[in-house]
């Protein structure tokens, strides 16, 4: 918000007898003195942590869990970017996965106002009430102002407007104006912590030593013996007499029996 406050300023002349308070809208030019000073207010301060692991990095793409367990995937991370880890810059060329990763954004709010007052001083050269009125300034240049509407003066103690502006009325006016400002600055530091080394074998586990031996030259094996074409005689020819004995003797009654049936026809 831009507040502006018409100081009164009181002129006793020798032409008029009276004395004139006058405020009104000035333009930016010559014989228009003009002032700044700031004032700053309390700060405050804001710090925000962001915690992660690399559980990926490939190039310049990396991977990172955050505390919450969320990943974040964080591509063509720049060389520039460093953190502080055991002392020493690491880039994300230096990165491993296993590290950990902090980010703190630290910023700082000041709350501040400039105050600007300009001061003009002249003489009434013409009024065109309400609200203008040119002076002559005191370089002999004629300038014209605008009046705010409403303005109200004091003539001979007396509460007057534009209207009671007269020529010749040497007048002084003073503006202020205050504007409120906000300064935001931010810090950020980035730290790290580099993944520990792998645990040492326990006393207690036996370590397995290997042993390297000539190994012996194997020499070609003899070559098999060829199957015999023929198996081995382990049986007597007895069966198949027996067989053949059956055999005639199962003929011989088969014709015995139709002999018999073809005398019993005939008859």
């Amino acid at each position: 918000m831009i507040s502006t406050r018409l100081s009164e300023t009181i002129w006793r002349g020798l032409l008029s007898g009276g004395a004139l308070c006058l405020a009104f809208s000035l333009p930016s030019a010559a014989q228009v003195q003009s002032s700044k000073t700031e004032s700053h207010g309390a700060a405050t301060r804001q710090v925000k942590v962001e915690r992660g692991e690399i559980v990926y990095i490939n190039g310049n793409s990396v991977i990172v869990k955050m505390e919450d367990g969320k990943l974040e995937h964080f591509d063509n991370v720049p060389d520039s970017l460093t953190f502080m880890v055991d002392g020493k810059s690491v880039s994300i060329r230096d990165a491993k996965v296993g590290m950990k990763l902090e980010k703190q954004t630290v910023t700082t709010t000041t709350p501040k106002v400039v105050t600007t007052v300009e001061n003009v001083t002249g003489k009434v050269w013409h009024v065109t009430p309400p609200n203008t009125v040119v002076l002559t300034l005191e370089n002999g240049e004629n300038q014209q102002f605008k009046i705010p509407q409403g303005q109200k003066f004091m003539i001979d103690g007396r509460e007057t407007d534009a209207w009671g502006l007269k020529k010749g009325m040497k007048v002084s006016a003073q503006r202020v104006t205050e504007v409120p400002e906000t300064v935001v600055a931010q810090e950020i530091k980035r730290t790290g912590t580099a993944p520990p080394p792998p645990p040492a074998p326990s006393p207690d586990v036996p370590v397995l030593v290997v042993v390297t031996q000539p190994v012996p030259v194997q020499t070609a094996a003899a070559e098999p013996e060829p199957a015999p074409t023929k198996l081995p005689k382990t049986a007597s020819d007895l069966p198949l007499v027996a067989l053949l004995g059956t055999l005639f003797c199962g003929l011989s009654l088969m014709a015995m029996t139709i002999r018999v049936i073809f005398s019993r026809i005939a008859r």
